[in-house]
């Protein structure tokens, strides 16, 4: 199992059409083969701030996922809303044991 954690800062005029727009990537991803978890979060304190949540049963599904048109099309149309540039973090899951 593989996860990222996406880490987003968006322009403060831009929340509502990034919430939008990560909506239909999400409901996409969830329908992908290999795709166990892709959640949405955004920051109690600052809303401008969100995480991204995935998790794929294997390098090559989370490779996939970045192929897909919804992926795509959700890059380049969130690009113009972040404050900063996104930031992706791999980690290895520990815990729970998960059967292989």
């Amino acid at each position: 199992m593989i996860t990222t954690c996406v880490y987003v800062e968006v322009k403060p005029e831009y929340i509502d059409e990034f919430i939008a727009a990560t909506y239909v990537n999400h409901a996409a991803s969830i329908q992908e083969p290999g795709n166990l978890r892709f959640d949405v979060l955004q920051d109690k304190e600052d809303p401008t701030k969100f995480l991204l949540y995935e998790a794929y049963v294997n390098e090559e599904s989370a490779a996939a996922h970045k192929e897909t048109s919804h992926y795509k099309i959700w890059r380049e149309t969130v690009e113009k809303m972040m404050a900063n540039p996104r930031k992706g973090v791999k980690y290895q899951l520990l815990y729970p044991k998960v059967c292989s």
